[in-house]
């Protein structure tokens, strides 16, 4: 736990915690955005086939998330720091198994430690946020969030050109290393949240009981907000994790796109667009969040993701379409990174923040079973049936947003604000 002379450092400083969770989170984004790179070049070496590998995405982001509520208890109980490092250490360990790896049960130990270190990282950096910001959790959420959403726009290409150079494992060792480096001395600037952060003054929509994770999940508003979360990732898992073979089965990914004064191929181009907008996309939203409400953003933020994946599936096999609709879609994707931790904390308050956003946001993992499904779905009938129940997906989650989640909230926050202060 952090001393009193810790929380006097210059590192005690809300913006100082919000730029040290922003860069760990990008030095782990990798693990997950930079996955569907190695996808092809596993299957050219080892002929495991695409839905076998990735299952080991599945089970990267089935760990990476279903463990978060117990790093969110131990980061409420004892402070980020201790868990970060511990994330920093399997982070590296889980791409130098990856690069070792000549079968599918040491693929998938490479995905479970991934999936372990990049939960404690990404959980542990949002729940501080939410502490350090309890008057903008909307962008200091967003922001956290765009580390994970643009972190691997950067170092995709460099991926990329390593797997063509000097193959697959030499990408997957070098990388392992520098990012588990990089989190690891990172995680000694980590300062928990002093008391008296968490006492400004609360907006009408922001509930003034703090809820213990046992009495979140009683409430219909949680279960709610998990279907919603459900929905929308699993459209946008299944893409992030196929970008390129997807390109590849629409015959574009080789073709080459010029845009904004660069000329790359469309699956290379895609991939680094996606990050650069997912990236925006957190902070972005967050922020529209903070001025319009939660569920007003999500409502227009979904049905976007909802057209552009209609239009990705009529005329995806233009590359530029390509390139551009899949920027706009994980756009308006990744906001859920940022709408949903936010809005749980306006909800459940700010206290165990860490420990409740990492109870909803084991929607990701429970998600991510739809990834080999949509593989295994797409082989068969083809992507256009893929993009279309995702589509579907988006337009429902959309629906519940307006016209369930905002009055049950609604409800829920005026009965927390007329308990007596002994429940507070």
């Amino acid at each position: 736990m952090e001393s009193s002379r810790e929380l006097g450092s210059p590192f005690a400083n809300a913006w100082v915690q919000l730029s040290i969770g922003v860069a760990s989170m990008a030095c782990v984004a990798n693990l997950q955005y930079g996955w569907t790179l190695f996808v092809n070049p596993i299957d050219a070496k080892y002929h495991w086939g695409r839905a076998s590998i990735q299952v080991a995405f599945t089970i990267f982001v089935l760990i990476e998330t279903w463990l978060v509520p117990v790093e969110g208890y131990l980061v409420d109980r004892y402070g980020p720091r201790s868990v970060v490092l511990g994330g920093a250490v399997m982070v590296g360990l889980a791409w130098v198994v990856n690069s070792r790896a000549d079968s599918l049960t040491l693929l998938y130990l490479g995905a479970a430690l991934g999936g372990i270190g990049t939960g404690a990282v990404y959980g542990t950096c949002v729940g501080n946020a939410l502490k350090w910001f309890p008057n903008r959790r909307g962008l200091a959420a967003g922001c956290t969030a765009a580390g994970f959403g643009a972190g691997a726009a950067f170092s995709v290409i460099p991926i990329g050109n390593m797997i063509r150079s000097a193959g697959y494992q030499e990408a997957f060792l070098f990388f392992g290393l520098v990012q588990g480096s990089i989190v690891f001395l990172l995680a000694w600037g980590l300062r928990k949240a002093p008391a008296w952060v968490g006492r400004a003054k609360l907006h009408p929509s922001q509930t003034v009981r703090q809820y213990r994770p046992s009495e979140v999940l009683r409430i219909p508003v949680f279960w709610v907000m998990y279907l919603m979360f459900v929905l929308v990732a699993s459209g946008g898992l299944m893409f992030a994790a196929s970008v390129v073979p997807v390109a590849e089965d629409f015959k574009i990914a080789s073709l080459p796109v010029a845009l904004f004064g660069l000329v790359f191929p469309a699956s290379q181009f895609a991939l680094s667009l996606d990050r650069i907008l997912d990236g925006f996309g957190r902070p972005f939203f967050g922020w529209v969040s903070d001025q319009i409400g939660r569920e007003n953003t999500m409502g227009i933020a979904f049905s976007g993701g909802a057209v552009a994946l209609f239009v990705l599936s009529q005329f995806g096999s233009d590359p530029v379409v390509f390139v551009v609709v899949s920027g706009l879609y994980f756009l308006v994707f990744g906001e859920i990174y940022s709408l949903f931790p936010a809005t749980q904390a306006d909800t459940f308050g700010s206290k165990y923040a860490a420990a409740n956003a990492g109870m909803l946001y084991t929607a990701k993992g429970t998600a991510a079973l739809m990834v080999p499904l949509a593989t295994a779905l797409a082989a068969r009938h083809g992507w256009l049936v893929v993009f279309g129940i995702a589509m579907a997906m988006n337009a429902l989650a959309a629906s519940l947003g307006l016209f369930v989640l905002k009055p049950l909230r609604r409800i829920h926050l005026a009965r927390s604000q007329s308990e007596s202060p002994t429940e507070r």
